[in-house]
Formats: C-alpha cells, structure tokens, sequence
C-alpha cells in the first residue's frame, strides 16, 4: 500500500462525535479509512458472518452497553459503572466460558493472587503462568551480562511462549493478561490459541502508561523529541 493511502484515523480533523465512522452524517478526513477503504470494510464484515466470530462480537457489545446505567434516560448522559475486572468476567460468562487462562509478569505476582481468587469466586476454573515459568537463563537466548537487569547474579528469561504453551495444553477458553512487557506480550499473543484479553498493562515508572501521554506537552516534552 502506498504512504498516501495509509489509514490516518489517529490524525483525523474532525471531533470524534462528528467522524463518518460514528455519525452517519459524519465525515471523514483524508486517509479516512472508512470511506476510502470500502472493499477491506466489507472484507472485515464478511468475517462476522462466521458464527463463532459474530457471536463473539455480538456478545462484546452487549456487555459494552451493560458497563454503562440509565441509557434508557433522554437526554442521556455517560454513567459508566463497571471496572474493567467485572466487565472480563461478565463477557467470560456470557460466552460460556469455564476455564480461563492468568498470564502475569512476576512483578505483578500480588495482583495476580487477587485475580485469581476474584476469578475463582466467581466460578471459574484458572490456570496460571507467571513470566519466568521455566526458569531458563537469559544467556541462553543471547543476552550479554551488562544487558540483564541484575548484573552478576543469575536471571531467569521472560517466556511468554511457554506460558502460551501451559495455557494452550490446559485448554483455556479466554486467557487475561496482566503487566506483561513490552514484546513478551506481543509473543503471547502470537503464540496463544484462545483469545486474549488485557486486564493491565505495565509501566515501570508511572504505574500507568497513559500518564505520560497525558503530560506529553509539558513534563514529558522530550517524548516528541527525536
């Protein structure tokens, strides 16, 4: 695909309750991939003919509209009510889901234990796999004494594709995601055969990554330098 063809909705000119992909009196701005992309939009909706997939999709828009009360009040005013933990357990439910897989970084080894007692109270069977499952060193994939994190001592790699593999081979119908790094997930999910879900996310200095996205223009300027 050439550049000028490229998908720009990050960059669109108009506010989001004005853009043809939410009004349809809407419109679009250039690289507006909703009026210039009508045969890939077809294509992806052809998809949700399936019946797995549109069940799916159906489902994760029931229980997008049940995070939020009073939607049958007019006018109607944003109430969202339900944090993202109940929203993953609901949507579990609703699929009939039983057994789900909890994928976490050691660093989040607590929460960890919380969610997977939340999960079990609420009826699930769990398995779990936390990032240094295997206990395989990082020389062994190549990484340089002065590059591990603990200079001298021993260090057990992340591997995500090991704990794709144990919640692979148990058969997990739904796996959730917690505080993995940056590319372990990525491996996660190319690896994972059910699908994924993403409860937290990490970021090693601020606790959460949109923070320095918020204060990009100000305390965290030197982002925007290159």
């Amino acid at each position: 695909m050439k550049k000028g063809n490229l998908s720009n909705c990050a960059s669109c000119g108009f506010p989001v309750k004005e853009r043809i992909c939410v009004s349809r009196e809407g419109k679009g701005s250039k690289g507006c991939p909703t009026t210039g992309m009508k045969k890939l939009v077809a294509q992806a909706k052809r998809h949700y003919e399936n019946r797995d997939i549109g069940e799916f999709a159906r489902q994760t828009s029931i229980q997008e509209g049940e995070c939020y009360a009073g939607r049958d009040k007019k006018p109607y005013t944003m109430h969202p009510t339900k944090p993202r933990i109940q929203e993953i357990f609901e949507f579990a439910r609703k699929m009939g889901y039983n057994r789900l897989g909890l994928v976490f970084c050691a660093g989040f080894a607590k929460e960890a234990a919380i969610v997977n007692d939340i999960l079990k109270n609420q009826g699930f069977e769990v398995v779990s796999a936390i990032c240094k499952v295997g206990a395989i060193p990082k020389e062994e994939i190549g990484v340089k004494e002065n590059e591990k994190i603990y200079i001298g001592e021993h260090e057990s790699m992340c591997n995500p594709i090991l704990q794709a593999m144990i919640v692979n081979e148990a058969k997990s119908e739904f796996n959730i995601l917690l505080g993995l790094c940056v590319g372990h997930d990525s491996l996660f999910f190319k690896y994972a055969e059910a699908p994924t879900t993403v409860l937290a996310v990490k970021d090693r200095v601020t606790g959460n990554p949109l923070a320095a996205v918020y204060f990009c223009e100000n305390y965290y300027a030197w982002l925007n330098i290159q």
